[in-house]
């Protein structure tokens, strides 16, 4: 058995680190297993990073790490691009109303089967095979997530809503067993309505994050963080003040789909999560980059 550990671990070490760098990167490292140890952190998890298969593997290592050294990790995952191949797949003709899908009852039959159905399930079998445990909810398991219909607009947006509620009781209790829950965001609508709604997974995580009192919210996305020149990787901004927030959005800095992921930051942050993240998704092992070092990855909502 230790033969194969010491044959796993060697062929993960990098052979340009002699022993001595080696051994200077796990004693930097060691703080921070020490600050993490115990606490919660809600992950975001879509985009790129769900799309390409390295990149996948990646991210599932780096849970199964922070799970194994006593890290709490909630992963809430979304699922636009499978959602949209399965309605190409069956036929179905996508509606828009002020530029926003939206959302008939045979709509959200697709997507509750795509999300809950396919891909939670498809991430808890990653997490199993990286030696994790994981356990794969929807909004809708023990009334997680509570929503009601939403407008754009004064328009109506069919089963589209907004979470109203967390209770996250399952999930803390789960997290207290030493699993790793994975949840997709369908959910359960108000006290007395039944309907499933499609929910903003950026939105729901932060909401998550909030309600289980969370160390830190990171959200992994297909670009670097906020740009000061979105052709320039190298204006990658690493720090925004909460009170800066609104300069940088009324000076364009802060735009298009970057908006509503900074707005997540800034209601987890508000709702008193201490540390927000968006950091770039297509790095492999970003998420151990931002958690165990000194660089940082991304930019921070503080």
């Amino acid at each position: 058995m230790n033969e194969d550990i010491d044959e796993l671990a060697n062929s993960a070490i990098d052979p340009r680190l002699d022993n001595e760098h080696w051994a200077n990167v796990l004693v930097q490292a060691l703080p921070y297993f020490r600050h993490w140890c115990g606490k919660i952190i809600v992950v975001k998890y879509g985009g790129n990073a769900m799309l390409n298969e390295e990149l996948k593997a990646a991210v599932m290592e780096d849970i199964v790490l922070l799970s194994t050294i006593g890290v709490h990790v909630v992963l809430v995952h979304g699922g636009g691009p499978e959602i949209n191949h399965m309605l190409e797949r069956v036929g179905k003709e996508s509606r828009f109303v002020n530029g926003l899908r939206y959302t008939d009852g045979e709509t959200m039959e697709i997507v509750q089967m795509v999300l809950t159905g396919k891909l939670n399930k498809d991430i808890v079998g990653l997490l199993l095979q990286e030696g994790g445990k994981a356990v794969g909810l929807s909004g809708v398991d023990s009334g997680l997530l509570r929503a009601k219909r939403i407008q754009k607009d004064g328009a109506d947006l069919g089963f589209v809503g907004e979470v109203t509620e967390v209770h996250p009781e399952i999930v803390q209790s789960l997290l207290n067993q030493g699993f790793i829950p994975v949840i997709s965001t369908v959910a359960l609508g108000e006290d007395g309505d039944m309907s499933r709604y499609n929910i903003n997974a950026d939105t729901a995580a932060a909401k998550i994050a909030i309600a289980l009192q969370a160390e830190k919210f990171v959200q992994l996305t297909n670009v670097p963080g906020v740009l000061r020149d979105v052709n320039d990787p190298s204006s990658l901004i690493q720090r925004i003040h909460l009170a800066d927030v609104d300069k940088y959005i009324a000076d364009g800095v802060i735009a298009g789909g970057m908006i509503p992921k900074i707005e997540c930051c800034t209601m987890a942050r508000k709702g008193g999560v201490p540390r927000t993240h968006i950091i770039d998704g297509r790095v492999p092992h970003s998420l151990l980059i931002e958690m165990f070092s000194n660089r940082g990855i991304g930019t921070m909502i503080y």
